[in-house]
């Protein structure tokens, strides 16, 4: 039941089970599709989901990531039927193996060095708030509703890496509100807080995620994912240590052919073209 999955070769041979899945013109679009219980996630679809995203580190085609729901809605979170169900019966040791088997999802998720654009419609709830939290960028149609609602189904809001992401994005009182009380954050509070970048209408949130994707295709995906890696990274430095990383990434970034690239262009009063080596 809590068995890996695992994705061999490029994501755009991989035809996905439990989710959707499609990659063209380096942005690799991963559709939630249950949208007839809102897109709830199962056993089969963390698991996918996880190996999908690993798969993704050392995948030269994929550039960004587009991450949605079918329906209207993002996610309801865990199955009541499927997850939830089976987690009351189950022994402790189980239970630890499932809630790391979810955090290794997010992991995932933020070890890939492409970047994560959640478009979010409707709800957006529990595992499914964590996934949007996870994500590096998000927009929000008007009708977004998160709630990371751990608390009222009597857990701690400690889920997947909440409580040490949510507070970075929003600030710890906001995140503690969200946590301790599990209500809903609607997408215009969203928005003031932080959590998501900006609202569009829900019938051009898809367009709107396209047009953010093949904006960061078009950049310098080497260096989109190094900036991707320090954000990461740089959470458990001290500022000076974070500046000793940054001086040595970004010498990386320098030995790039797209550096040189946009260096050229710029002579020449030409818009770069970047092809990420």
């Amino acid at each position: 039941m809590l068995g890996g999955a695992v994705v061999a070769g490029p994501l755009s041979a991989y035809q996905a089970e439990h989710v959707l899945l499609s990659v063209s013109g380096g942005i690799a679009r991963v559709t939630l599709n249950r949208p007839e219980r809102k897109n709830p996630l199962t056993f089969e679809s963390y698991a996918e989901l996880t190996a999908i995203f690993r798969a993704a580190r050392t995948d030269d085609e994929v550039k960004a990531f587009i991450l949605s729901g079918e329906g209207g809605n993002f996610s309801s979170g865990g199955d009541v039927h499927d997850i939830i169900g089976p987690l009351v019966a189950m022994k402790a040791v189980d239970l630890l193996r499932f809630t790391e088997m979810t955090g290794d999802l997010v992991k995932a998720m933020r070890a890939c060095p492409q970047p994560i654009i959640a478009a979010v419609d409707g709800i957006c709830v529990g595992a499914g708030a964590i996934m949007a939290m996870a994500s590096d960028l998000r927009l929000a149609a008007p009708e977004a509703k998160v709630a990371f609602l751990f608390n009222r189904v009597g857990l701690a809001g400690c889920d997947m890496g909440a409580c040490a992401i949510l507070p970075r994005i929003i600030g710890q009182g906001r995140a503690s509100e969200l946590l301790f009380t599990g209500r809903a954050m609607g997408a215009d509070e969203g928005e003031r807080w932080g959590f998501f970048s900006r609202i569009v209408p829900a019938e051009e949130l898809a367009e709107a995620a396209a047009l953010l994707a093949q904006r960061l295709v078009e950049g310098p995906t080497f260096a989109n994912g190094i900036t991707k890696r320090m954000l990461h990274m740089e959470w458990a430095m001290s500022v000076d240590d974070a500046i000793e990383a940054e001086a040595v990434a970004q010498a990386l970034c320098m030995k790039t052919e797209d550096f040189a690239r946009a260096y050229h262009a710029f002579v020449a009063k030409e818009k770069p073209i970047f092809k990420g080596d």
